[in-house]
């Protein structure tokens, strides 16, 4: 694994990094991470950067996001995926964290899971993204690349987290997610991945595959 994760991070230079980690690298901001991340669920990044963007012009810390109307959030967003439970969800994570927190986004996972709306993978994304902290955020390409690796073998996410969280060494978990969405996206796509470009092709069991370029 040691020696696939390094050609890897050797190779991703020339691939596009996922929004929220785009995000995250320009502002080192939990709450602008919570948020693009809770924007991209069910939502192409194209869509959700600009979407991000949008709405980050009006409003980028919990109080100024509360002086907004549902609407004006909406109007932001849209047309990401459920744009309009988003926005609903964007405010009541906004008061939560001032009621709650002073307004700042508490870099604990537990803590992160009482959020309104915010699952492990936000949960985990935003520890890493966000806060710098060791956290395995496991979305379906983790998922489905790690056990076309036959690195681990679970039924879903969840499964794959507890798994990576066994069996890989913590050193790779800050990039582990960023690495394998840009890979997935780019290469190992779900169908027909592109093996003859692979830089890990001799590695690789292609567990799953039926058809690739």
């Amino acid at each position: 694994m040691d020696e696939v994760l390094r050609r890897l991070r050797a190779a991703a230079p020339g691939w596009n990094a996922p929004v929220v980690t785009f995000i995250a690298l320009q502002t080192r901001d939990p709450f602008r991470v919570l948020v693009s991340c809770l924007l991209s669920l069910r939502t192409k990044d194209e869509t959700t950067g600009p979407a991000s963007q949008r709405l980050f012009a009006l409003a980028d810390m919990p109080r100024k996001m509360l002086g907004l109307k549902e609407h004006d959030i909406e109007r932001a967003i849209y047309p990401v995926g459920f744009y309009r439970t988003k926005a609903r969800t964007i405010l009541a994570i906004s008061r939560d964290l001032l009621d709650r927190y002073g307004g700042k986004v508490p870099d604990d996972l537990d803590e992160l899971l009482t959020l309104k709306g915010v699952g492990r993978k936000t949960a985990n994304l935003v520890l890493t993204q966000g806060f710098g902290k060791p956290a395995m955020c496991v979305d379906t390409h983790v998922h489905r690349i790690s056990n076309r690796w036959g690195y681990v073998r679970t039924k879903d996410p969840h499964a794959t987290e507890m798994a990576l969280r066994r069996k890989l060494p913590r050193d790779h978990w800050m990039y582990y997610n960023d690495l394998l969405v840009a890979f997935g996206q780019t290469l190992c796509q779900p169908t027909s991945p592109k093996c003859s470009l692979c830089p890990i092709a001799e590695y690789c069991p292609q567990r799953g595959v039926t058809h690739h370029r």
